[in-house]
Parts: structure tokens; C-alpha cells; sequence
């Protein structure tokens, strides 16, 4: 079994009011679940690893820990930063990132496979409207 995981995250000023997008598709590409949420304020690339974080965790909860287990992972991501830092070809010297890739590492291990794939932005549409789904509904709680 296979599944793919869009994420993204962003925050309107950087940093700034933020949230994250995740989307969960089977091997077909068919959406399975979609996830919108606000963070606070924070910056862009906290939000892009938040979002990742989110996503393998409700991977976990919503089809088990045993199933993602012998599940490949395909993680795709328009942050090209968090891809490249994931895939260990760039170092990570921020040390709010590094804690946020630590926690990333460790979930990581709770499935068999896992691959990053920086896509472009035009490819991770569902994600980033889910972000700013999230981000216009708490803005408008805020008015």
C-alpha cells in the first residue's frame, strides 16, 4: 500500500498569522482526507515542517500505526528548503528548525518507507487552499 502526503504551510508576514494544509491521498491519487488548521504566529518554513508533522501523525491516527508500518510514504511538498534539509543536502542551522526536523525524524520512523518530493506550487493547490482556508477562518474570528 501506498500513500501520499501534500503538505503545506504558511503565514501571511514572516513571521506571522499561520496555518497549515495537509492532504492524504491513496497510491491512485485520490483524495482520502484533507486537513486545515491555524498555528499562531510563526514563519513560513516553521509552518511547512508544523504542516509535515501534522500530516505523518494523522497518517498514524487516522489508519493505525501497524498499517503505516508496511506502508510506503511519498511525502510531496512545495518547500523546496524543507524538502532538500529532509533529503540531508542541506544543513539545518536554524535551531527551532532543527527541533522541528528531530520531531519529523522520529515520527519517520513509524513507517517503512519514506520519500520527500519537492513539487511546484501549481502541484500542491489543495494543500495551500487548505491553509488559507484556515488562515481566512481564524482572521475572520479575529474581526
Amino acid at each position: 500500500m501506498k500513500y501520499i502526503l501534500y503538505t503545506d504551510g504558511g503565514s501571511r508576514g514572516n513571521p506571522g498569522p499561520a496555518a497549515i494544509g495537509v492532504v492524504i491521498c491513496n497510491e491512485q491519487g485520490e483524495t482520502l482526507k484533507k486537513y486545515g488548521e491555524p498555528l499562531g504566529e510563526t514563519t513560513n518554513n516553521e509552518a511547512e515542517y508544523q504542516a509535515l508533522i501534522f500530516g505523518l501523525k494523522k497518517l498514524k491516527q487516522v489508519f493505525g500505526k501497524d498499517i503505516m508500518k508496511k506502508s510506503e510514504l511519498e511525502i510531496r511538498m512545495d518547500s523546496e528548503l524543507i524538502v532538500k534539509q529532509m533529503n540531508h543536502q542541506y544543513k539545518i542551522e536554524e535551531p527551532n528548525l532543527q527541533q522541528l526536523f528531530l520531531k519529523v525524524w522520529n515520527l519517520m520512523l513509524d513507517f517503512s518507507q519514506v520519500k520527500f518530493t519537492a513539487i511546484p506550487r501549481e502541484q500542491n493547490k489543495e494543500a495551500d487552499a487548505m491553509v488559507n482556508q484556515a488562515l481566512d477562518a481564524k482572521q475572520g474570528n479575529l474581526l
